[in-house]
C-alpha cells in the first residue's frame, strides 16, 4: 500500500498500517516530496527567521518497516492503481499501489488577482524560507497578512514581536480570532495591540500587487512582503485522477474515510471533505492526526474481511500562539464552537508548545502499537 504525504496525517497512517499489518505480510511506502518533515505549526517561526532544527522522516521511520520514497507526485491514476512520481534529480517513475492513503494536503487558495504572482504562502517550508529572506532584506518597511484565521493571527503576532523595526498590517473581512469566545478574543486583541499589529478588519482585499494590497472600495495598502494565509483548496491531482471532490476540491470520504467514487483510495487531514454530526471538517492538524490513526484501522480492518468503524471527531481547542512570549487557548465543544474555559500567558505557552511538539513522541509510541490517550477522546480507534 502507499501514502502520499509525509505531513502528520500521512506520518500517522503510514507508520499505524505498517504495525497493524505486519502480521499478515502488508508493506507499506510512504511517498514525500521531501526527506525531512515539515513542521506546518512552526512555519509562522520559520518566516520570522526562527532556526528550527531538521526532522529526518527517515529516522522517525526507523523500525517501522515503512519504506519511504522520496519524489513529488504529479499525478494519479484510481483506476490503474498507480502514481506518477518526479524525481528531485529530474527523472519520473510510477508507483504501483493495491490500497492508497492520500495525505496530501491542501495548499492556499490564491484565486484572488495577484496572489500568485507577488504574495508569499505557506504552501511548504520553502515558501517561509523564502518570506523570512525578503524579511531579512528589509531594513523598514511594512508587511501585510492577509487573513484573520489562527495561522494569520500568529504570523502577524511572530512577525511584529521578532521584526520590531517593520509596521505589521493584518487585513480580514471579519474580527482576528472570530472563532473564539468574547473573552479570548479580547485578549488576543490586546495582546496584538501591545505587539503593534495594525489590525484591518471588516476589508477585503480584492488585489495583490507588487508593492501593496489594493481593498475592496479601491484603497492601497503599501506593502513591501504580503503573506496570503486566507482559504485553502486541494491539489489539483485529485480532481484530475476522476475522484469524487467537494467545492473545495477536497476527496470526499464515507464514514471510514474512503473516496465514495474509488474504495480503494483512502483520504485524511487537509485533503479529505470529512463530514461528522456538526458538519463538515475543516483543515487542521488537530483532526488530521486521528484521521490518519482511522485510516490505518480502517484499511487494515477491510483487509482482514471485516467491517470497518466509523470515524467519530470532536474539536477541543484553539491553539494560538501570540509570539514566543504570549498564547490564547480557546476550547471548544466537539463542533468547534467556543465553550467558556481558555487559557493565556504562561500556562498557554507551555500547553501551545507541548501541542507542537508532540508528534514525534507520538511516532515512537506508534512503532510500538501504543496510541496516546487523548486520542480515545477524539475519536473512535
Amino acid at each position: 500500500m502507499l501514502v502520499l504525504g509525509g505531513g502528520y496525517a500521512g506520518m500517522m497512517a503510514a507508520i499505524r498500517a505498517a504495525r497493524l499489518t505486519r502480521k499478515t505480510g502488508g508493506k507499506v511506502t510512504l511517498v514525500n516530496a521531501s526527506p525531512t518533515f515539515t513542521e506546518r505549526l512552526r512555519l509562522h517561526q520559520t518566516a520570522a527567521g526562527q532556526p528550527l532544527a531538521p526532522r529526518s522522516l527517515a529516522e522517525s521511520l526507523a523500525g517501522t518497516g515503512v519504506r519511504l520514497e522520496i519524489g513529488r507526485v504529479t499525478a494519479l491514476d484510481p483506476a490503474r492503481g498507480q502514481v506518477r512520481l518526479a524525481d528531485p534529480d529530474g527523472g519520473e517513475r510510477v508507483l504501483g499501489y493495491d490500497k492508497l492513503v492520500y495525505a496530501l494536503g491542501a495548499v492556499t487558495d490564491t484565486s484572488v488577482p495577484g496572489v500568485d504572482d507577488h504574495a508569499y504562502t505557506y504552501d511548504d517550508h520553502e515558501s517561509a524560507v523564502r518570506l523570512s529572506r525578503r524579511l531579512d532584506d528589509l531594513t523598514r518597511g511594512t508587511v501585510v497578512v492577509a487573513g484573520g484565521g489562527l495561522t494569520g493571527v500568529e504570523s502577524a503576532a511572530e512577525l511584529a514581536e521578532t521584526r520590531p523595526h517593520l509596521r505589521v498590517v493584518l487585513v480580514t473581512r471579519g474580527r482576528p480570532g472570530s472563532m473564539m469566545g468574547e473573552s479570548a478574543r479580547a485578549y488576543l486583541d490586546a495582546s496584538l495591540e501591545r505587539l503593534g499589529v495594525e489590525v484591518r478588519s471588516g476589508a477585503a482585499v480584492t488585489k495583490v500587487l507588487p508593492d501593496g494590497v489594493e481593498l475592496e472600495g479601491g484603497e492601497l495598502i503599501h506593502s513591501d512582503a504580503t503573506l496570503w494565509t486566507t482559504g485553502i483548496k486541494g491539489l489539483s491531482i485529485a480532481t484530475e485522477s476522476g475522484l469524487t471532490v467537494d467545492a473545495q476540491g477536497r476527496i470526499v470520504v464515507d464514514s471510514a474515510l474512503r473516496s465514495v467514487s474509488h474504495p480503494d483510495v483512502y483520504a485524511v487531514g487537509d485533503a479529505a471533505a470529512i463530514t461528522q454530526k456538526f458538519g463538515v471538517m475543516h483543515g487542521t492538524c488537530q483532526g488530521g492526526i486521528p484521521a490518519g490513526l482511522h485510516a490505518a484501522g480502517s484499511l487494515a480492518a477491510t483487509l482482514q474481511g471485516k467491517e470497518p468503524a466509523a470515524f467519530r471527531f470532536g474539536y477541543v481547542h484553539q491553539p494560538t500562539s501570540l509570539g514566543r512570549r504570549d498564547a490564547v487557548i480557546q476550547f471548544t465543544h466537539q463542533d468547534d464552537t467556543p465553550r467558556r474555559w481558555y487559557l493565556t500567558g504562561r500556562a498557554a505557552i507551555r500547553y501551545k508548545e507541548v501541542l507542537c511538539a508532540s508528534s514525534f513522541p507520538t511516532f515512537k509510541l506508534l512503532k510500538r502499537g501504543l496510541v496516546p490517550v487523548w486520542m480515545f477522546r477524539l475519536t473512535g480507534i
